[in-house]
């Protein structure tokens, strides 16, 4: 005897054209591709976001913020609050990392990233990394957007 199907969920997905371009076709799953996940309201973020763009020359690795729509569905596994916690990097079959571990297999990734990614190969390298990670992500509002920044970590409400 056969178990009943379960009904999938659906999450309804709004597009809109803007300036000739369709809103969410820069989150699209691309195949093989790693996704790195990060603050779109930070400043700070957004620049290292840039630089990784420009530094993955090899395009392995969408770039997209947290703030898309439609990326809770699409990593439903990813609590809500994560992303502003840390930044996420999800492989192509769904393993994700954060923090500082996640900059540690970005590194491994970029072409000449090798050059910095032996340093978390030193005694103690990884824990020195992950706090100075979360010292960062606690303050990242401060050092990149100063005080005008609107969005703050204890402003921001999430749903999941």
């Amino acid at each position: 005897m056969t178990a009943p199907a379960r009904a999938r969920k659906t999450y309804p997905v709004v597009r809109f054209t803007i300036r000739g371009q369709e809103s969410g076709a820069e989150w699209q799953p691309r195949p093989g591709r790693f996704t790195v996940v990060y603050d779109g309201n930070c400043r700070v973020c957004t620049r290292l976001a840039n630089t990784l763009r420009r530094l993955d020359r090899g395009r392995r690795m969408e770039v997209v913020p947290s703030q898309t729509p439609g990326l809770h569905a699409r990593f439903p596994w990813i609590p809500a609050s994560a992303y502003s916690e840390s930044l996420q990097l999800v492989s192509p079959a769904g393993e994700t990392w954060q923090g500082a571990v996640a900059v540690e297999r970005i590194l491994d990734l970029l072409p000449r990233g090798y050059f910095l990614s032996w340093l978390f190969k030193l005694p103690f390298a990884r824990a020195i990394a992950d706090r100075f990670y979360r010292w960062f992500a606690r303050n990242r509002y401060k050092l990149g957007c100063g005080e005008h920044c609107q969005f703050r970590p204890a402003d921001l409400k999430f749903d999941e």
